[in-house]
């Protein structure tokens, strides 16, 4: 018996690696943007690259170059299926923006290409398929974006190996507010700037932080989050590739939000602010930006949403 499905399509969401405080340990599914792939079957064995569409028109047709092909390529030795595929994408998160990019083709891929087999797999089973897709853009490939975009809402790695992930429950009333400014930065690059070692100051000032962090998440709590989000340990590593950064969160802060960092390796920013105050905060930010001469582009999402989905097919 084979899979009644000759063609299945899939998105995932854009996500905010490290969540500030949480670098490679807390990831954030933003679903203001996806990324959309559907997968063919094919008898010939292998994966093939399709149609590209959205922010791109090209994208790599070699396996071990491309996040999405990857990652289908993995679920298939994974099951030791007998057909190939080809593999449309469709790019709705920007590349090289600190927005999950890579892992968003990568967890559509892996789903897609899941949901032709006769038994798919489980969705936490897609992980480390779709981390052999993330790895296309960084080796190691972090976890952080891929398990966000994979669960949705807000996830931490608790182990590696073996994997332990999780979904952690999320404040009420609040939003998440990012800009993308009109710069490029590659997650190797981001990585080459960190330090192998921390002070212990700050190594306890970081651990007090992240807790705060989740519990707060946990507790409906947003003084604890507010005291929490704040990142002492990667960020000022990062400062010199977005200069403006301080600019942006002071006024981000004057303008009620709770936190404001880095979104992965940047050069997009995020903010977590009640909802009431998004607008307001959303202005000034904007306006931190075009007065620094930096042109960004402003997205808005609630915190709770799916991650991996599989759509109808026309």
């Amino acid at each position: 018996m084979t899979s009644a499905l000759n063609a299945a399509r899939a998105t995932a969401p854009a996500s905010i690696g490290n969540v500030g405080v949480g670098f490679d340990v807390l990831g954030l599914a933003f679903d203001a943007v996806r990324d959309s792939v559907t997968a063919h079957r094919e008898a010939a064995p292998g994966v093939r690259l399709g149609k590209v569409s959205g922010l791109v028109e090209t994208l790599p047709a070699e396996v071990n170059r491309n996040c999405a092909l990857a990652a289908a390529a993995a679920v298939l030795e994974a099951a030791g299926a007998d057909f190939g595929c080809r593999i449309d994408i469709h790019k709705g998160v920007p590349l090289s923006a600190g927005m999950g990019g890579s892992a968003a083709s990568a967890v559509a891929a892996a789903g897609a290409v899941n949901a032709l087999l006769e038994t798919p797999f489980a969705t936490l089973d897609l992980l480390l398929p779709a981390m052999a897709g993330e790895r296309v853009s960084a080796d190691p490939p972090p976890w952080d974006n891929v398990m966000a975009s994979l669960l949705g809402g807000l996830v931490i790695a608790a182990r590696l190996d073996p994997p332990l992930i999780r979904r952690l429950p999320l404040p009420t009333g609040i939003a998440c507010i990012l800009f993308h400014p009109e710069r490029k930065i590659e997650t190797r690059r981001a990585r080459e700037l960190l330090s192998d070692t921390i002070a212990k100051d700050i190594a306890v000032e970081h651990t007090r932080h992240i807790a705060g962090f989740v519990a707060g998440c946990a507790s409906n709590d947003r003084e604890l989050i507010a005291s929490g989000l704040r990142d002492v340990f990667i960020e000022p590593q990062r400062l010199p590739l977005l200069p403006e950064l301080a600019a942006v969160q002071a006024a981000a802060s004057e303008a009620g939000a709770l936190g404001c960092s880095f979104s992965g390796s940047g050069p997009s920013v995020f903010a977590w602010v009640p909802e009431e105050q998004a607008e307001a905060c959303g202005a000034a930010m904007a306006e931190a930006f075009a007065a620094a001469g930096c042109g960004a582009k402003q997205y808005h999402a609630a915190l709770i949403c799916d991650g991996l989905r599989l759509e109808p097919m026309a």
